[in-house]
């Protein structure tokens, strides 16, 4: 379909979920005082979850990772905060939860923003900045205001971490970090906030998170060599320090801490992480589980429940009585490399990162199954055409094959490339003997065609020209030819018969991508020169190029069924939907915080998958008005019965 307006401004893709959570943001996981909401942040995005439903919403406005969340006590207001680059303002917004709209953009810190803090009655936010800026700031919420400021510390070698609000006092917080551990009274008719230094004695510690007891009495602080510190509020003196017992510290130090509802136990989560429910008064530990990766959120549920998050992306429900621990979602981590959709099915798709392979339900964004080899990371992944096996390129140069609904290894080639296998393509099987052919690139430059029997897996050939790692290959339809991208700046057009080049491309560029033009006549490609270029198939001529990122590399690309647009992802962390004909783009999606590594449009033509470097993956609705005409001889049968994997 032809945009009206070819020249117009780009419209905006509807992001229609997210998989993944920030799990390094301290506190950043929170139940709304509604009962019925759950609020993260994921990148440069806050996602609102229904619990009942799962349904996601997102508040988009931030242009990077967010650092810091907080919800006020009514649940009226949510507060964030993000990084920005050195030497520019770092923006916190307040939004209405009601709405989900921004109320004000608050912007007095440089390039972070630590920490954030609502007043009990809703009617000032305290702020803390970064390292660089070191400085706390009160807002008037209704104005939009800053009223005051200060220096967080006295020198700038205490860099201050943490900030809370007492519960009961609309003019009071307090600060902690490295050697500082202050209580701060706002004057709002003089303008001025005034800090006082808690007498701690010889104890010098670097404070990572702090809570107040209900009646602000003292507050409890979770320190880096692993004790917790009460200190009294009101004189600011130093009580005590727990667990009592020295060997049960906490070796990676406290990150989190959160009292329970009734008030009478205390729990911390540690960067080892150790979950421990510590009583009151004593400090000691009554009970303890271990959940994997360091506890970064702890959020009360019920009386007797917590949520608990950690840095490695895992969301907990931990049982209070018995201190038992029930994983409710897991996410990645770390970057995503790949991602594959079965032939014919838009239901599942899979993605590869370090140490697993994960399936996730498409509709549900729930994870299926999780393919998990410890030490080692999958670069690359496909699924066989038929969709009974889900084959992947690994870090130690192994090629293997799973079944995607059992997870269960069906073969491995050993040695199928020197070093990394980082591409992966394949053929259609033969009617005759059931017998498939896998091209497979490596980081060593070698394009290998392996024939897969049910027995056994044959090496073909070898073929060698590329100088760099190959980084994608796509195969024709007839099966007898394919194209590798390479690092080199070369794309090879490759004879799957006669095992030599037809055709090869060059361009400045580090090539990320290569797309085949549905007709196969033509070729689109994409790399670190921050161009698609249009190549002739038949003799390797460049026929067009479009500046496609005014920035940076450009790392993924896939092309529309019918041939009328295809998009692509990159550094700059936009998805971008063009027009091929055109070449103009028509749809942005913006929600990605760090580099879009890969994108896919399902078989069915309705949504777009991208992932990248931070863990996440994002599924953007395809625009109504540029609807993909789907079928062929690969088309996308899409939703068409349910999808069966391996039998």
């Amino acid at each position: 379909m032809m945009s009206e307006h070819p020249h117009s401004e780009p419209e905006r893709l509807r992001l229609k979920s997210v998989i993944g959570f920030s799990g390094n943001v301290p506190q950043g996981l929170i139940q709304h005082p509604n009962g019925t909401h759950r609020l993260f942040p994921l990148g440069s995005n806050i996602v609102i979850q229904d619990l009942s439903t799962g349904q996601q919403e997102f508040l988009q406005g931030h242009t990077n990772l967010i650092t810091c969340l907080t919800v006020s006590k009514s649940g009226r207001y949510v507060a964030s905060g993000q990084v920005t680059h050195m030497g520019f303002q770092a923006e916190i917004i307040l939004w209405d939860f009601a709405t989900r709209k921004p109320l004000h953009h608050l912007s007095l810190h440089k390039v972070k923003v630590e920490a954030l803090a609502f007043s009990p009655n809703d009617v000032y936010l305290a702020s803390l900045g970064g390292e660089d800026d070191n400085s706390v700031i009160v807002w008037d919420i209704a104005k939009g205001t800053a009223i005051c400021g200060s220096p967080a510390s006295k020198d700038s070698a205490g860099v201050t971490l943490c900030l809370t609000y007492l519960n009961n006092d609309d003019t009071t917080f307090v600060t902690g970090g490295h050697c500082t551990l202050r209580v701060w009274e706002v004057n709002v008719a003089a303008r001025k906030v005034k800090p006082t230094d808690c007498q701690m004695g010889p104890i010098k510690r670097i404070v990572k998170c702090i809570t107040v007891d209900a009646k602000d009495e003292y507050m409890y602080c979770g320190t880096t060599t692993g004790d917790l510190l009460q200190v009294a509020v009101g004189n600011r003196l130093f009580k005590m320090s727990g667990p009592p017992n020295e060997k049960n510290n906490f070796s990676l130090g406290i990150v989190s801490a959160v009292l329970t509802p009734t008030g009478s136990s205390i729990i911390i989560g540690a960067g080892d992480g150790t979950l421990a429910q510590l009583t009151l008064p004593s400090l000691k530990i009554t009970n303890r589980t271990k959940i994997d990766g360091k506890v970064t959120s702890i959020c009360p549920t019920s009386p007797t429940n917590v949520m608990a998050s950690t840095s490695q992306s895992n969301i907990y429900s931990v049982d209070l009585d018995t201190m038992t621990a029930a994983r409710l979602a897991a996410w990645h981590y770390s970057p995503v490399n790949d991602l594959a959709f079965p032939p014919d099915s838009s239901l599942v798709f899979a993605t590869a990162s370090d140490m697993d392979i994960r399936i996730w339900g498409a509709a549900s964004a729930q994870e299926y199954l999780r393919i998990r080899l410890p030490n080692l990371e999958s670069k690359c992944l496909v699924f066989k055409r038929d969709g009974k096996s889900l084959i992947s390129g690994w870090t130690d140069g192994k090629i293997r094959a799973f079944g995607p609904q059992s997870g269960r290894l069906q073969w491995e080639i050993h040695d199928a490339h020197k070093k990394c296998v980082t591409a992966l393509a394949v053929t259609d099987m033969d009617p005759a003997d059931g017998s498939y052919r896998i091209v497979s690139g490596g980081e060593d430059g070698q394009v290998r065609i392996w024939r897969i029997t049910r027995h056994k897996q044959t090496l073909e050939n070898a073929m060698k020209e590329h100088k760099g790692t190959v980084t994608c290959i796509k195969i024709r339809k007839n099966n007898l030819e394919c194209v590798s991208a390479s690092s080199d700046g070369s794309c090879i057009l490759w004879d799957l018969v006669r095992y030599v080049r037809n055709q090869v491309l060059f361009a400045p560029s580090f090539f990320k991508a290569v797309c085949y033009y549905p007709e196969e006549n033509q070729l689109i490609t994409a790399g670190t020169d921050r161009k698609v270029a249009y190549w002739e198939a038949y003799d390797g001529s460049l026929i067009r190029e479009i500046e496609a990122s005014m920035s940076d590399a450009i790392n993924g690309l896939d092309m529309a069924q019918d041939g009328s647009r295809f998009v692509l992802g990159g550094s700059d962390k936009l998805v971008k939907v063009y027009r091929y004909e055109e070449g103009d783009v028509t749809h942005v999606g913006v929600g990605h915080s760090t580099d879009v590594l890969k994108l896919k449009i399902s078989p069915d033509g309705k949504t777009i998958v991208s992932v990248s470097s931070d863990g996440s993956v994002m599924q953007w609705e395809w625009p109504k008005d540029a609807a993909i005409q789907v079928g062929g001889e690969h088309g996308g049968g899409g939703d068409q019965g349910e999808y069966n994997g391996e039998q």
